[in-house]
């Protein structure tokens, strides 16, 4: 049974985020669920839309994805998972949710930790120069340097 996915995050975040996914993964569409809070919505109200899914909850492995640590999608997705067995991880971006979904049938434990490693290794500085010490390949018939 693969996990199940949700994320709740900032309008448009997480409505765009499932787009991408999609794109990638169009075989996900049932196990991920996006969630979009607007800035107007009183957070019990967006607490209340979340409720309906938390059936669920019981029978089906849930990590659930949220932006921001300490705001509104973050606090009521919080409130959403207290005394279930999801999962629930701030700081949601594309490298996490692909490896999330990627290995959505691992357990959730296992699912939890590749999607933070995920998300932590998409986030780097990129060279806009090769490094100076970097090794020539001998294959590289154009004498070219490539960063990996």
């Amino acid at each position: 049974m693969n996990i199940r996915i949700i994320m709740v995050a900032h309008a448009p975040l997480a409505h765009a985020l499932r787009a991408c996914a999609l794109h990638v993964y169009p075989d996900c569409a049932e196990d991920l669920i996006a969630m979009d809070v607007n800035a107007e919505e009183d957070p019990e109200v967006t607490l209340e839309k979340l409720e309906y899914l938390r059936d669920d909850l019981a029978d089906r492995p849930t990590l659930v994805l949220t932006d921001i640590f300490g705001a509104t999608p973050s606090n009521v997705a919080k409130k959403f998972v207290e005394g279930t067995p999801a999962k629930l991880i701030a700081g949601v971006n594309l490298p996490m949710l692909l490896r999330a979904i990627n290995y959505r049938n691992e357990s959730l434990e296992a699912l939890m930790q590749r999607a933070l490693a995920g998300g932590a290794q998409g986030v780097m500085q990129v060279a806009v120069t090769a490094p100076q010490n970097q090794v020539k390949k001998i294959y590289d018939k154009k004498q070219s340097n490539y960063q990996q």
